[in-house]
């Protein structure tokens, strides 16, 4: 003898089976399951670094071609501020898509980078030319990375006009990825 109940969830199981057969579905459902998971890794990723709405942390660094910059020079303008390391070959990979990201923002953001955990500066002068870095380098060390508490390579931060930190990522970040946290 079957239920109500037993009846409605077999009526619910059967027309689950027919929504597994469209391809549509299966996709739809890997993708989420697949979304759900880079969101999860992404968070777990940037769990110490600074929260979003925090003022960054204020830096003066020495750039490749000897010029002062403080991070404070820079506002006024959103920053993507990406924190590398010469050694790191995901890094040598997101290069070319933070230069692309550079050319679309135009004069609408600043691109910069900071290296870490060099050895000395020809390791990273090296990099640079390697990877045809043409956005501006600033020479970093431990009490920054420690004070942005970076220890990943590479990690992003996306940071508002007045220099509060809206959003941040680790690891390998396409421009596509770049451009939509840019952009939000």
């Amino acid at each position: 003898m079957q239920t109500a109940g037993t009846g409605a969830l077999e009526r619910v199981r059967a027309a689950w089976a027919r929504a597994r057969q469209r391809w549509w579905v299966r996709w739809g459902v890997d993708l989420a399951l697949v979304a759900l998971v880079l969101t999860a890794v992404a968070a777990w990723q940037t769990r110490h670094l600074p929260g979003a709405g925090t003022q960054a942390p204020d830096f003066t660094l020495t750039s490749l071609s000897g010029e002062q910059v403080s991070l404070a020079s820079l506002r006024g303008k959103p920053v993507v501020l990406a924190f590398w390391a010469p050694w790191c070959g995901v890094c040598g990979a997101e290069s070319s898509n933070l230069a692309q990201l550079r050319r679309l923002a135009g004069d609408s953001a600043h691109v910069v980078s900071v290296a870490l955990a060099y050895d000395d500066v020809a390791a990273v002068r090296r990099f640079t030319q390697e990877h045809a870095v043409d956005y501006p380098v600033l020479l970093g060390n431990d009490s920054l990375q420690e004070a942005w508490r970076v220890n990943m390579f590479p990690t992003v931060f996306f940071l508002s006009p007045e220099g509060r930190i809206e959003r941040s990522v680790v690891g390998y970040t396409t421009l596509l990825g770049l451009s939509w946290r840019w952009i939000l």
